[in-house]
């Protein structure tokens, strides 16, 4: 395989563009760019493998599971190999050493070669994350494919500048005044910790899967994957592209591997204690993640877990801008996004615009319009919000309505292509930040935690010192993927700034254009700053990939 001169300009350019921050994307966010039959043979490629048994030639298959339905209604069908894990967990730590020999730039090449194989297959790829995340196409597309490709990259990035920071051989001489000087020969190897687990959700089986895949295995780890069982197959397809590359570069195919459980098996909880495995990789439910952190001892264990994100509105010079972006932010994917805003703080004596002052109630009212003018045609809904990914984001979004007054009500939307597809707009509720409790539901608790899902608490303060307030004490104490904030005033941008600065979380500005809060771009945006709880680890820095490998010394007398 040709993979330095296919390969290195690209590593050199991601290498670069980490360091510039600037904008750039090797993989096309548009479908047409990969050719006029690829949307017709990705369909087809999703289509054949449905209804099958998903061969992967791993060792340890004691047998076939597989119950994953799509959220638009009907049945995959698809069967994974199921791991006898005595067996399979040995065989992946056999190949290591090879591996660990290839040394960090081989090992970057051969994981940019996996991307590039991934993102030919992009259309393909694209409907299994829409069909198991319920992600509408084009934003399974795009966030699924391309973004997705992106963060991987950019964790490789990462760690190869890592590995590189210690050269491989050095020689040493201490001068001993009239005598020989002392003189050694030494060598740093950098060596990959063990087995890393790779724990899937099921909103965003990619996006969030390879920054941690790609970092483990550019470090010189196996990876063992176990996707979320309602979103087995994006990572399963990654799985296959991995083990093909690996062969053809030389490498023990069983250096990624895929462990998808039976259900009800529970199978994270018994990986992540076995002594074989040292990384973890996480994203889902705190009360899971926090058992990780507390029980998993033997790993380096990185989370994201629950978080509420929260809007402080306190002014603004665009009016219709902040209405229209809010609504988008809002409404994309339905909220079920780590980075949806859930509480908006509005003080309640209202705030100045340029369309004049607004109270409270007008404020409230406005983004309720804007929510619904951009959701009132029911095939944009459709592409906006895509389908409710279980029933448990359903139950929040019917039980929101009892926490308090409903500004906007959601509604359901047929949608004509999947009629059995669970599709609905977002409820905003009104709250008092003053008021513990609303006609017996407890406010402060609804506000205070994270409500996963199309659901928003406009939550009235009394001015925005005490907004700032309520918004470092929800970071603090809940945590934020990120917050937003809307101001004409240098004085109050830059209290909201020392809020965000002192307690880790990343802040958006004003947006008012075609840039939203829940949105982040490789190799720019920190996903996450891993300082507040919502998250141990930020996607992607050097702090990411750095404790995924020693460097191992070996001195010689020279």
């Amino acid at each position: 395989m040709q993979l330095t001169e296919t390969h290195r300009p690209r590593l050199d350019q991601a290498l670069e563009t980490i360091r510039t921050r600037a904008y750039w994307s090797p993989h096309p966010e548009h479908p047409k760019a990969y050719g006029e039959s690829a949307p017709a043979d990705g369909l087809a490629a999703f289509e054949a493998l449905r209804g099958t048994r998903f061969e992967l030639d791993q060792p340890g298959t004691d047998g076939w599971t597989g119950a994953e339905v799509s959220p638009y209604g009907p049945e995959l069908g698809i069967e994974y190999p199921h791991p006898d894990i005595d067996v399979l967990l040995p065989a992946m730590r056999a190949g290591m050493g090879a591996w660990r020999e290839a040394g960090p730039e081989t090992r970057a090449l051969v994981c940019l070669e996996i991307l590039s194989r991934i993102s030919a297959r992009t259309h393909e790829f694209a409907h299994a994350v829409m069909h198991t995340s319920g992600q509408a196409f084009m934003m399974a597309f795009q966030a699924g494919g391309p973004h997705a490709q992106d963060r991987g990259l950019e964790a490789v990035a990462y760690a190869y500048e890592e590995q590189t920071r210690t050269p491989v051989a050095a020689d040493w001489s201490k001068p001993q005044g009239k005598r020989d000087p002392l003189e050694l020969r030494k060598t740093f190897t950098t060596a990959g910790r063990g087995i890393s687990l790779l724990i899937g959700c099921n909103t965003f089986p990619t996006w969030n899967g390879y920054p941690g895949l790609f970092a483990s295995l550019a470090t010189g780890n196996p990876v063992l994957v176990k996707p979320h069982p309602r979103a087995v197959l994006p990572l399963a397809l990654t799985v296959r592209v991995a083990r093909e590359v690996l062969t053809e570069a030389g490498f023990d195919p069983n250096l990624v591997c895929l462990a998808a459980e039976r259900p009800g098996e529970g199978i994270a909880k018994t990986l992540a204690v076995r002594p074989e495995v040292k990384i973890i990789d996480y994203t889902g439910s705190t009360g899971f993640g926090d058992w990780l952190e507390a029980n998993a001892r033997q790993a380096q264990v990185y989370t994201e877990k629950a978080g509420v994100n929260t809007v402080v509105v306190d002014s603004t010079d665009n009016y219709k801008g902040m209405l229209s972006n809010l609504a988008f932010s809002l409404s994309l994917y339905s909220g079920q996004m780590c980075t949806t805003p859930q509480n908006l703080l509005i003080p309640r004596d209202g705030i100045t615009t340029d369309a004049g002052h607004k109270s409270y109630d007008e404020v409230v009212t406005d983004i309720a319009a804007s929510v619904g003018g951009l959701l009132g045609d029911d095939a944009r809904a459709n592409a906006l919000l895509g389908a409710l990914v279980n029933p448990d984001v359903k139950a929040r979004l019917d039980g929101a309505t009892g926490l308090g007054e409903v500004a906007l009500p959601s509604r359901k939307i047929a949608n004509p292509e999947f009629p059995d597809a669970v599709v609905r707009t977002p409820v905003i509720v009104k709250l008092d930040g003053a008021r513990k409790f609303w006609e017996g539901a407890d406010a402060e608790a609804a506000y205070l935690s994270e409500c996963f899902g199309p659901v928003s608490f406009a939550v009235s303060v009394d001015s925005t010192a005490d907004a700032l307030e309520l918004l470092r004490r929800t970071v603090r104490d809940k945590g934020a993927m990120t917050v937003g904030a809307y101001t004409t005033s240098a004085e109050t941008e830059r209290a909201i700034e020392d809020v965000c600065l002192e307690e880790s979380a990343q802040l958006s500005l004003n947006l008012t254009g075609g840039v939203y809060v829940n949105q982040t771009a490789a190799f720019s945006d920190f996903h996450g700053s891993g300082g507040n709880p919502a998250a141990n680890a930020a996607l992607c820095d050097g702090a990411f990939v750095s404790n995924r490998f020693r460097v191992v010394e070996v001195r010689r007398q020279a």
